[in-house]
């Protein structure tokens, strides 16, 4: 008898059981016969090498350990996404790169001396971060914070991003295309996270819970610059999972303000079938 494939949906501590998304698949994939586990990326106690296939999912505490969550991810006979995307998505100076690539980008000032003055409204953030942990938004009357902020960071060695808070996030939000095996699947709007006067965003809010997030049908602007996005990624098409997020710039164009490729929350409760679809995308794959 041949044995059933075996999956690994891996996870963090603070989510033993898996976040929305890892729960809904490794249902899904029960479902078409793929025998799924959830298991926590860091504990010893896990046999990697007993998987198939190891899908990265809720694994949201790699922001303070990045260099052994990457060293795990490397030591897997076979993970997707692949390891080496994990490390280039996992430092967001790859904006830089789709940048250059002629992305459009949401406008960033690396390791900034000061803060403009020009600029009303502003948001700080580290490059390794995830679920908008140590990012702040901020405003007039705030500068003191805002450079303590920036000091903080830097004394830290993080690499520090300045980019200007764009009101379309109040209004419209931001709109996050998931692709899954490397098709288009649906599209979810996030409304605003970072509320001004609310101070540097911690890990209390780690996951999925940060930013109301409704169903949304994409445009064809949005759909053309995901779809440019992804093709400035060596296969990018080909990965198993994408969620590109856009918003709107002062033009109302959008612009990129992330691409997320590595743990990345991907609404499938607010797209009926795309768990489905995304079980038979990691069924194909074993």
């Amino acid at each position: 008898m041949t044995a059933s494939p075996l999956c690994a949906l891996a996870t963090c501590a603070h989510l033993p059981e898996g976040g929305d998304d890892a729960r809904m698949l490794a249902a899904a994939l029960t479902g078409l016969g793929v025998a799924a586990d959830i298991a926590v990326w860091d504990d010893p106690a896990v046999d990697w090498s007993r998987y198939d296939l190891v899908v990265v999912r809720s694994t949201w505490d790699y922001t303070d350990r990045r260099d052994g969550f990457l060293a795990w991810a490397e030591s897997l006979p076979r993970v997707l996404n692949p390891a080496d995307v994990l490390r280039w998505n996992t430092d967001k100076r790859y904006l830089r790169d789709l940048e250059a690539a002629g992305v459009p980008v949401v406008p960033t000032r690396w390791d900034p001396d000061g803060i403009p003055a020009d600029w009303p409204e502003y948001v700080l953030k580290p490059s390794v971060s995830s679920g908008s942990r140590d990012t702040a938004r901020w405003g007039p009357g705030e500068e003191d914070a805002a450079r303590a902020h920036l000091r903080d960071l830097r004394a830290a060695g993080r690499t520090v991003m300045l980019q200007p808070y764009l009101e379309a996030v109040d209004t419209a939000g931001e709109t996050a295309l998931v692709f899954l095996g490397g098709e288009y699947s649906h599209a979810g709007r996030k409304a605003r996270v970072l509320n001004p006067g609310a101070g540097i965003e911690g890990l209390a809010g780690l996951g999925e819970s940060r930013g109301r997030v409704t169903a949304a049908t994409a445009t064809d602007a949005e759909l053309d610059l995901a779809h440019r996005v992804l093709d400035a990624v060596p296969g990018g098409r080909d990965l198993l999972y994408a969620r590109v997020d856009l918003i709107p710039g002062p033009d109302g164009d959008p612009l990129l303000i992330e691409l997320e490729l590595t743990e990345p929350a991907l609404y499938l409760e607010h797209a009926p079938g795309s768990d489905t679809r995304f079980a038979k995308a990691v069924a194909a794959l074993l």
